[in-house]
């Protein structure tokens, strides 16, 4: 600026100035440029990796609060939608708990997990849906949501690198490689995007199944028998709250979360065909992935049920809902077959192993079963998360703006 003054002395004085009109005008046009460059909303993503789109700039609130509100947004529209998804479709994860575990054995174990599930009637499944689930459900997709999010986006503001991709940065072509800057070609900063990657669902996968396992388990069990189970085995507080097969569940959410968060959203992004990306196909897409992501699951899923089935039918240990009584003329204590120990994974995938061999973890039935109970709610979620939440997006930072006050006016700083 001090060079611009020199060079215009009559905006400083009311002396006549030799410089010409045509000198003028190109000074003052610099001028303005720079000072519209000292003005920058505090809501700019180029400081640092943004959790929100790019379309939201324009809105011009802070930007810690606006990643806020949107992470909220979502992990509530994830949320309501997994409820709604899981309760429809009950009967189809009943047929898949029995498919992927050892009570089922032999030929014809679809058919064998159908009579299961609707032994007592056609609304037995949906009988053992109470309160507690609804709110596991909800706890479950809100904070794989919430904790992906999170996870992605703070693990991306520490090591300095990009968050996943999201919302219609997914329906952009892919970046060229003319465009890439220097950071795409170090080797320091690849590893701290490998690094984020790999981390951020293992982080969301553990703390869904902290959240969601024990009531998986009761569902499987029933209330009265999971009680009975962490009573004869004394487990601690931490223990008991986690869940028994905790680590098998925490595996087969962290696989899923990879298929619905991290593989879905770059492939599709750098490898569909650009002319043919649209809702639609995003939509498809992800219930294929979700099929794939699915043949990997399975065996841990398969491998939770069959832990389960190892903690409760046991030849010994500590029994389960045992009864006893005395009578006049005897004194017998009956006690029912049912025994609970603790889980030995070594053992249940030893035993499982010699009895039913590969087919113990992975079959085509029991694929299949697993795809008709997750692929309505996991293989769409993609396509939800990506194409309808977004749809809100706008209006629940204008929401969120009128009551921060002032239409942001004052959320601008003078550098």
């Amino acid at each position: 600026l001090s060079k611009i003054y020199l060079a215009m002395p009559s905006i400083n004085s009311n002396q006549s100035s030799p410089v010409s009109s045509q000198e003028h005008s190109q000074a003052s046009t610099i001028m303005d440029k720079e000072a519209q460059e000292t003005i920058t909303p505090l809501s700019s993503s180029s400081a640092q990796p943004s959790a929100t789109s790019p379309h939201h700039d324009n809105l011009l609130l802070p930007t810690e609060l606006q990643n806020s509100i949107l992470v909220a947004y979502r992990s509530i529209g994830i949320g309501t939608f997994g409820v709604v998804m899981r309760f429809v479709g009950m009967p189809l994860e009943k047929i898949a708990l029995f498919m992927n575990s050892s009570q089922v054995t032999g030929k014809h174990q679809f058919a064998q997990s159908i009579k299961l599930t609707f032994q007592k009637g056609v609304l037995s499944p949906y009988k053992v849906v109470g309160p507690a689930s609804l709110v596991a459900w909800f706890m479950q997709y809100s904070v794989m949501g919430l904790a992906f999010q999170f996870f992605d986006h703070a693990l991306s503001k520490a090591l300095g690198v990009a968050p996943v991709y999201y919302g219609d940065e997914l329906m952009e072509p892919p970046p060229s490689p003319s465009s890439n800057t220097n950071h795409n070609h170090d080797a320091t900063h690849q590893i701290k995007s490998i690094t984020k990657t790999i981390l951020a669902p293992i982080l969301a996968g553990s703390l869904e199944s902290t959240v969601a396992n024990r009531a998986e388990v009761q569902r499987y069990y029933g209330p009265t028998k999971l009680t009975a189970i962490e009573s004869h085995l004394k487990w601690n507080p931490a223990a008991r709250f986690c869940g028994p097969a905790f680590l098998s569940n925490a595996m087969r959410n962290v696989i899923m979360c990879n298929t619905s968060f991290i593989l879905t959203p770059i492939t599709y992004k750098l490898y569909y065909p650009q002319e043919s990306k649209s809702q639609g196909s995003l939509f498809w897409f992800g219930m294929g992935m979700n099929f794939v992501g699915n043949a990997v699951a399975i065996t841990q899923q398969a491998l939770w049920g069959r832990a389960l089935d190892y903690a409760v039918y046991a030849d010994g240990g500590a029994v389960v809902g045992a009864t006893s009584g005395v009578t006049a003329n005897t004194a017998t204590t009956t006690a029912t077959t049912q025994v609970a120990r603790n889980i030995s994974y070594s053992q249940v995938i030893k035993s499982s192993l010699q009895k039913d061999g590969i087919a113990a973890f992975f079959t085509v039935p029991k694929w299949a079963s697993r795809i008709l109970m997750n692929a309505p709610v996991q293989g769409s979620l993609p396509w939800f998360y990506n194409n309808v939440l977004p749809l809100g997006e706008d209006s629940v930072l204008g929401v969120a703006r009128t009551l921060y006050g002032d239409d942001g006016k004052n959320n601008c700083t003078i550098s």
